[in-house]
């Protein structure tokens, strides 16, 4: 299926045991573990753009906040 679904479509979709089995090959971390939470706000529209920044290159919004932070350390080192 490679229709946008709607979120009742998701939801049925996925709910069907058939379709909860992971697809591909697992995308995984390079293995260095991750320390405790830290917590940071942003402002509403701040977030609303990195969200849709995550999604466009289809990535959470942690990961994508992960990388922008090591990009701006290489970018500055």
């Amino acid at each position: 299926m490679n229709a946008p679904m709607t979120p009742d479509e998701e939801y049925a979709f996925y709910d069907r045991p058939e379709n909860q089995e992971p697809q591909g090959v697992p995308r995984r971390r390079d293995g260095t573990p991750l320390s405790a939470p830290v917590p940071v706000r942003f402002p509403p529209e701040l977030l609303e753009q990195a969200r849709r920044a995550a999604d466009a290159v289809d990535r959470s919004l942690s990961s994508w906040i992960r990388q922008a932070v090591e990009h701006e350390l290489r970018r500055t080192a």
